[in-house]
Protein backbone atom coordinates (compact mmCIF):
# COMPACT_ATOMS: atom_id res chain seq x y z
CA UNK A 1 0.00 0.00 0.00
CA UNK A 2 1.61 3.82 -1.30
CA UNK A 3 2.27 5.52 2.08
CA UNK A 4 0.20 8.43 1.21
CA UNK A 5 -2.67 6.29 1.39
CA UNK A 6 -1.57 4.23 4.61
CA UNK A 7 -1.26 7.09 6.19
CA UNK A 8 -5.07 8.68 5.52
CA UNK A 9 -6.48 4.98 6.30
CA UNK A 10 -4.53 4.85 9.31
CA UNK A 11 -5.87 9.17 10.49
CA UNK A 12 -9.16 7.74 9.38
CA UNK A 13 -9.40 4.53 11.81
CA UNK A 14 -7.74 6.79 14.10
CA UNK A 15 -11.21 9.07 13.96
CA UNK A 16 -13.32 6.82 13.70
CA UNK A 17 -12.50 4.77 16.52
CA UNK A 18 -12.00 8.24 18.54
CA UNK A 19 -16.30 9.06 17.65
CA UNK A 20 -16.91 6.01 18.75
CA UNK A 21 -15.44 5.73 21.69
CA UNK A 22 -16.87 9.81 22.50
CA UNK A 23 -17.34 10.75 26.10
CA UNK A 24 -20.50 12.66 27.05
CA UNK A 25 -20.79 16.13 25.45
CA UNK A 26 -19.66 17.80 28.92
CA UNK A 27 -16.69 15.83 29.18
CA UNK A 28 -15.93 15.56 25.30
CA UNK A 29 -14.61 19.10 24.86
CA UNK A 30 -11.48 18.23 27.35
CA UNK A 31 -10.58 15.11 25.41
CA UNK A 32 -8.03 15.07 22.54
CA UNK A 33 -6.65 11.86 20.80
CA UNK A 34 -3.23 11.71 19.67
CA UNK A 35 -4.13 10.78 15.93
CA UNK A 36 -0.52 11.52 14.01
CA UNK A 37 3.18 12.00 14.82
CA UNK A 38 5.25 14.06 11.79
CA UNK A 39 8.84 16.42 11.83
CA UNK A 40 8.01 19.76 11.48
CA UNK A 41 9.08 20.67 7.85
CA UNK A 42 10.80 23.91 7.06
CA UNK A 43 12.42 24.51 10.55
CA UNK A 44 15.48 26.04 9.18
CA UNK A 45 13.66 28.37 6.72
CA UNK A 46 11.02 30.07 9.50
CA UNK A 47 11.42 31.16 13.12
CA UNK A 48 12.22 28.06 15.00
CA UNK A 49 15.89 29.04 15.41
CA UNK A 50 14.61 32.59 16.74
CA UNK A 51 12.31 31.20 19.00
CA UNK A 52 13.95 27.42 20.13
CA UNK A 53 14.89 28.77 23.77
CA UNK A 54 10.87 29.88 24.47
CA UNK A 55 9.58 26.84 22.88
CA UNK A 56 8.97 23.69 25.30
CA UNK A 57 7.69 20.11 24.59
CA UNK A 58 3.44 19.88 25.27
CA UNK A 59 3.69 23.87 23.97
CA UNK A 60 -0.09 24.10 21.63
CA UNK A 61 0.48 24.69 17.76
CA UNK A 62 -1.54 26.43 15.27
CA UNK A 63 -2.55 24.14 12.40
CA UNK A 64 -3.45 26.81 9.36
CA UNK A 65 -5.22 25.31 6.54
CA UNK A 66 -3.33 26.47 3.10
CA UNK A 67 -5.40 25.63 0.35
CA UNK A 68 -4.24 27.85 -2.21
CA UNK A 69 -0.44 26.96 -1.45
CA UNK A 70 1.09 27.14 -5.03
CA UNK A 71 3.58 24.43 -4.14
CA UNK A 72 1.26 21.63 -1.92
CA UNK A 73 -2.91 22.18 -2.46
CA UNK A 74 -2.93 19.77 1.09
CA UNK A 75 -0.43 22.82 2.97
CA UNK A 76 -0.87 23.13 6.63
CA UNK A 77 1.04 25.53 7.89
CA UNK A 78 2.43 25.11 11.80
CA UNK A 79 2.66 28.16 13.97
CA UNK A 80 3.63 28.44 17.61
CA UNK A 81 2.13 31.88 19.69
CA UNK A 82 1.10 33.18 16.11
CA UNK A 83 4.58 32.96 14.52
CA UNK A 84 5.05 30.68 11.66
CA UNK A 85 7.97 27.56 12.23
CA UNK A 86 7.03 25.49 9.30
CA UNK A 87 4.58 23.02 7.61
CA UNK A 88 3.71 19.22 8.11
CA UNK A 89 5.67 17.62 5.49
CA UNK A 90 3.75 16.69 2.32
CA UNK A 91 3.76 13.37 2.53
CA UNK A 92 2.51 13.39 6.04
CA UNK A 93 -0.35 16.43 5.14
CA UNK A 94 -3.10 15.13 3.20
CA UNK A 95 -5.17 13.19 5.56
CA UNK A 96 -4.92 16.20 8.10
CA UNK A 97 -6.06 18.29 5.12
CA UNK A 98 -9.30 16.27 4.47
CA UNK A 99 -10.01 16.52 8.05
CA UNK A 100 -9.43 20.31 8.08
CA UNK A 101 -10.99 21.38 5.05
CA UNK A 102 -14.52 18.78 6.64
CA UNK A 103 -14.22 20.94 9.80
CA UNK A 104 -13.00 18.30 12.21
CA UNK A 105 -11.60 19.86 15.50
CA UNK A 106 -8.05 19.59 15.23
CA UNK A 107 -5.28 20.66 17.42
CA UNK A 108 -1.65 20.54 17.33
CA UNK A 109 1.22 20.21 20.27
CA UNK A 110 5.07 20.26 20.21
CA UNK A 111 6.02 16.17 20.90
CA UNK A 112 9.39 16.38 20.81
CA UNK A 113 12.09 19.11 21.10
CA UNK A 114 15.88 18.01 20.12
CA UNK A 115 19.06 19.89 19.39
CA UNK A 116 19.70 17.25 16.32
CA UNK A 117 21.88 18.73 13.89
CA UNK A 118 19.26 17.28 11.07
CA UNK A 119 16.66 20.47 10.94
CA UNK A 120 13.76 17.63 10.51
CA UNK A 121 14.49 15.42 13.47
CA UNK A 122 14.82 18.76 15.87
CA UNK A 123 10.72 19.54 16.36
CA UNK A 124 8.11 17.02 16.21
CA UNK A 125 4.39 17.55 15.71
CA UNK A 126 2.10 15.80 17.49
CA UNK A 127 -1.51 16.36 15.58
CA UNK A 128 -4.57 15.57 17.74
CA UNK A 129 -8.34 15.28 17.25
CA UNK A 130 -10.96 16.81 19.64
CA UNK A 131 -14.00 14.61 21.15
Amino acid sequence: MPPRRLAALTFALSLALCLVLAPTPAAAQRIQVLVHSAPLAGFQYYAGKILWDEMQEGDRLALVREADNRHDPHAVRVEWRGTKLGYLPRSDNRAVAAEMDKGTPIGARIGRLSRDPNPWKRLRVDVYVGL
